[in-house]
């Protein structure tokens, strides 16, 4: 089990340069844990990439298809006060945007604060060296 980052999950929807290792290690452990907000933040970056020259339906389709087949098998840490609460003391003391806090909360959450319990895997380097300083081995 480990805790994935849409960052992380991105690259398992489209073809990117990270898209291999990420698929790898899905195989080794598909069990994924993740926020609430994932799907959206994987639909915003999804947008994105459809907005860009030579990038049709077709792909778009396919990527939230893989998208949806992902989501109907992870675990989902829900949002509340825990993830709040912990998501305002990210944002203190960590140079994190608001979505990045409260997936970093939501993973502290899901361990109970016990981050060497699981892998943090993640795309975003800022993101990831937050969850190192929290204590959470990055992929």
């Amino acid at each position: 089990m480990r805790y994935w980052d849409s960052s992380a999950l991105v690259p398992l929807l489209v073809d990117e340069p990270s898209s291999g290792a990420r698929r790898s290690l899905l195989e080794s452990d598909p069990v994924i844990v993740t926020w609430w907000g994932t799907p959206l933040e994987c639909e915003a970056a999804l947008a994105r990439l459809g907005r860009q020259p030579g990038y049709g339906p077709a792909s778009s389709q396919a990527a939230r298809s893989a998208l949806s087949e992902l989501a109907g098998d992870w675990f989902e840490v829900s949002p509340g006060n825990q993830v709040r609460s912990r998501a305002s003391r990210l944002l203190r003391v960590h140079p994190l945007r608001a979505a990045a806090a409260l997936q970093l909360a939501a993973a502290l959450v899901a361990v109970r604060e016990r981050s060497s319990a699981i892998e943090f895997v993640c795309n975003d380097e800022r993101l990831a060296e937050a969850a190192r300083l929290e204590g959470f081995a990055t992929v």
